[in-house]
């Protein structure tokens, strides 16, 4: 059962709270950029805003630290390097127009860097648990 409590994710400690806010405005920018207009000056704007949350949800996660496996790191940093490069290489092929290699690389690292890892976030024991589920 859901009891969605922000509050929860205010009290953990940094980078966390701002990570988290930004991967879901990500979340919500992306299913926009996903499904609207593609080329617009609104489809642009909203790219850099994405990217922008992107860079930093990806740099943020390599300062967390909660699952453990290799050192301080979990083959969820692994993701983070992936989405870093991806979104060089993203933007570079839509400014050479390359839009299709564009398209997928945005849309790859919104499945694996958003959806899949937020689904991980979802784990009990993690902080969006305790968001949307309670302790």
């Amino acid at each position: 059962m859901i009891q969605f409590d922000p509050g929860s994710l205010l009290s953990e400690p940094f980078p966390v709270p701002p990570h988290a806010i930004l991967a879901i405005v990500a979340l919500g920018i992306g299913a926009v950029q996903l499904f609207a207009r593609k080329g617009t000056t609104q489809h642009r704007f909203l790219g850099y805003v994405w990217t922008g949350c992107m860079a930093f949800v990806a740099l943020t996660s390599l300062f967390i630290h909660e699952i453990r496996v290799m050192g301080p790191f979990s083959p969820i940093h692994l993701l983070s390097l992936f989405v870093l490069v991806a979104l060089l290489v993203s933007i570079r092929a839509a400014r050479r127009n390359n839009l299709e290699r564009h398209r997928k690389g945005m849309v790859y690292m919104y499945v694996l860097g958003l959806l899949l890892t937020g689904a991980f976030t979802l784990l009990p024991g993690r902080a969006m648990h305790t968001v949307f589920f309670g302790s």
